[in-house]
């Protein structure tokens, strides 16, 4: 089975739970129309159905060959990537003054979930060149800006972020890539990176290469890091392309899934350095660099929706049409489909649920980034600053953690013939494991939660993130709606419990360090659990007019199936930090 976009879905959640269709009557989104959402929507999951989608297994099964310096992109993926780009899909945030459309990052992050869902290895090109177009937005020198950007923004070049080297890994401290200054303000750069996304390949005539690196009279540490921009070949004032750049890819890594993705191993400086540009200030690339890294954080969330969706829509219809024993009450003739059995029923929703949960934390994330540059007024804009800031660490955690257990949860569904290539179950599950770890691993996102976001106005901000939800399953209650059965109990339980971690982490935070990280992945779940619930409760909120719906199906089904989970959370972050602390001292024992 292929994959459809769920425009529908997708749609509900903006309108219910992000509040679209009330931000555009606000004004936020000037002068964006519905009807202008629901004709990108519409278009951009034709695309992403029709033309990525079957790219999917081929990319799985070609890989990207390297030879001789090459990289070969699986079959298709050239036209199929050129066609995109061409129909401005690449330029849908990006200033009008390059060539984008400058449409909010909410649309955007839709797109991201269909072409990466479709196809996640096709999907992280794309991905990555966003992120590098903003960092070189914001922080390069006009020039600069006006050289690279236009055929960024077109697609007809891709950009890369070169941050990881073998000795160093996520610390950045570590770093070992040189940058001299070459006295014409250009600098040579020299060293290797791994794991660059992208960092080689055929699908356009040059690639911008963002790398991380370190002058001679730098500062120690990540105060002393510099950014630099190194095309792969030399760009004319004029855009022309020049002469090849002393960068190469020198290997690729096989890799346990996302196989049409190239990911390399890139050198710089064999023959003397590499010319790069400054991006913003010496020794200060970190702060340019994060612009990019959180745009690709909140779009690895998505690709955790991403395969998620996909793995839940191939699993529904498998189970629709895989007939094996009598599920009580089925009246049939012979045996029914496994769809019908409790236990499938139960599988098949949480897959359901949980994807449709990440996706609304999604969106909310990048609705608050929205309101965090475009607000109208200095207060609405740092409101949204400050929600994005709490929301995007879970966000990506949530949703890529979601997406390894819906994919397993998949291939489960499938029993035995999930377990075999032929279905395509397990490509996702493979795909799926690698969303949780780059971009700042998920033990990396929940220390960023509850050390620097979970503080932020002294605690107001998970605060009022709390209160809000408690808004929301108090109006369950007084709707009073059958279909919703316990929903609103088991979410006030949820809240009462991330309440209480939140205040003890707070606390911990003061007085014992180590008992607020040793709790700090729990207590990620625990939040995503309890705003996932609240989400899909808005969801079905919407709809009642029209009750029984699915929307209030789901929503009564992640309160009362995964939403209790949440008291054990809530013990793990306040009462099993010693389990974790103290052990040190039994293992060396």
């Amino acid at each position: 089975m292929t994959y459809r976009a769920p425009v529908g879905d997708i749609a509900a959640t903006m309108k219910s739970v992000v509040g679209l269709e009330q931000a555009i009557a606000g004004g936020l989104y000037g002068d964006l129309s519905m009807d202008v959402v629901d004709a990108v929507l519409e278009e951009a999951g034709k695309f992403a159905s029709d033309r990525i989608a079957p790219l999917n297994k081929v990319g799985d099964k070609h890989g990207t060959p390297f030879k001789d310096g090459v990289v070969t992109m699986p079959p298709g993926w050239k036209e199929v990537y050129t066609d995109w780009a061409a129909a401005g899909w690449n330029g849908l945030m990006a200033e009008a003054d390059y060539g984008g459309q400058a449409l909010p990052c909410l649309i955007n992050a839709a797109c991201l979930e269909m072409w990466n869902a479709a196809s996640g290895a096709f999907g992280l090109g794309p991905l990555l060149t966003q992120g590098a177009i903003e960092a070189i937005s914001a922080h390069a020198a006009p020039e600069l800006r006006a050289k690279y950007l236009p055929k960024m923004v077109s697609g007809e070049w891709t950009g890369t972020m070169n941050l990881t080297e073998p000795s160093a890994g996520s610390d950045l401290a570590g770093m070992r890539t040189k940058a001299e200054r070459a006295g014409d303000g250009t600098y040579r750069i020299t060293g290797s990176k791994i794991y660059i996304t992208y960092g080689e390949h055929d699908l356009t005539d040059n690639i911008i290469h963002l790398v991380l690196a370190r002058l001679p009279d730098a500062p120690a540490g990540t105060k002393g890091i510099s950014l630099f921009i190194v095309p792969k070949f030399l760009v004319g004032d004029d855009g022309s392309i020049g002469g090849r750049n002393d960068v190469r890819c020198n290997s690729i890594e096989h890799k346990l899934g996302v196989h049409g993705s190239p990911t390399c191993t890139m050198v710089y400086g064999d023959a003397g350095g590499a010319i790069g540009w400054l991006v913003g200030e010496e020794n200060r690339g970190l702060a340019a660099m994060f612009t990019m890294m959180n745009n690709a954080r909140l779009a690895v969330a998505l690709q955790g929706v991403s395969i998620a969706e996909r793995a839940t829509q191939q699993a529904f219809a498998y189970a629709s049409d895989r007939r094996q024993g009598r599920a009580p009450g089925y009246t049939g003739e012979g045996m029914g489909p496994i769809i019908l059995h409790p236990d499938v029923k139960r599988m098949l929703m949480t897959m359901r649920t949980y994807t449709s949960a990440a996706r609304a934390i999604c969106y909310m994330t990048a609705s608050e980034i929205d309101r965090a540059h475009l607000g109208r007024t200095e207060a609405e804009k740092k409101a949204g600053n400050l929600r994005a800031s709490l929301l995007t660490p879970i966000a990506k955690a949530f949703s890529t953690d979601i997406g390894n257990e819906v994919a397993s949860l998949g291939v489960q569904v499938h029993g035995g013939m999930g377990f075999v290539e032929e279905t395509g179950a397990a490509q996702h599950m493979r795909d799926a494991r690698i969303y949780a770890i780059y971009e700042g691993t998920n033990g990396i996102q929940a220390i960023d939660l509850v050390t620097r976001k979970l503080p932020l106005e002294g605690g107001e901000v998970a605060k009022a993130e709390i209160t809000r939800m408690r808004a929301v399953a108090a109006e369950v209650a007084k709707v009073n709606a059958p279909g919703f059965g316990r929903t609103s109990e088991r979410l006030v339980a949820a809240i009462d419990s991330l309440e209480r971690a939140t205040d003890h982490l707070l606390a911990a935070l003061k007085s014992n360090p180590a008992d607020a990280l040793a709790g700090a992945t729990p207590y990620g779940r625990l939040f995503g659990l309890a705003l996932g619930g609240t989400a899909l409760a808005e969801k079905g909120l919407a709809v009642l007019g029209d009750d029984p719906h699915q929307h209030v199906a789901a929503a009564r089904f992640f309160a009362e199936n995964l939403v209790p989970a949440a008291s054990g959370l809530e013990l793990a972050v306040t009462g099993g930090g010693d389990g974790i602390n103290e052990i040190n001292v039994q293992l060396a024992g």
